[in-house]
């Protein structure tokens, strides 16, 4: 069975690669349960899938110096902007698949923290539109 640790996840907001800046980059998909139970379900219930939404969950170091991690992220505040996650930096393929689509950056959290604490931004982006797998 093959194993995989990641060590080099890849990340792009709006055509920004953020690698330096990722902790973590975490892609979920789900689709709406919608019932459909009825008396011919012989007490059992039925579902099938509706919408479908998505969330790209992301901790990033920050960094405040001129065109670095806060300057990037802060103009697209309330704007839907393409990205691409995938689980090694290396091209996309066959072994490290793409997923690309679009989020809204409906937040940001410029500081946080504790004393002593790294400086960190933890937020989920909601995805506006289909979510695609590519291998090339």
């Amino acid at each position: 069975m093959p194993k995989m640790v990641l060590l080099a996840e890849f990340l792009s907001i709006n055509s920004n690669v953020l690698n330096t800046f990722t902790k973590k980059a975490e892609l979920t998909v789900e689709v709406e349960e919608k019932d459909v139970t009825n008396y011919a379900s012989l007490g059992w219930k039925e579902v099938l899938g509706g919408l479908k939404s998505a969330e790209l969950s992301c901790e990033f170091l920050q960094d405040f110096a001129a065109s670095q991690l806060d300057a990037i992220m802060w103009p697209l505040l309330g704007t839907v902007v393409p990205f691409e996650v995938r689980a090694d930096q290396g091209a996309a393929s066959t072994a490290n698949p793409k997923y690309t689509g679009n989020i809204l950056i409906n937040g940001w959290n410029p500081i946080t923290g504790s004393v002593g604490d790294e400086a960190t931004v933890s937020l989920g982006f909601p995805t506006s539109g289909a979510v695609t797998r590519g291998t090339t």
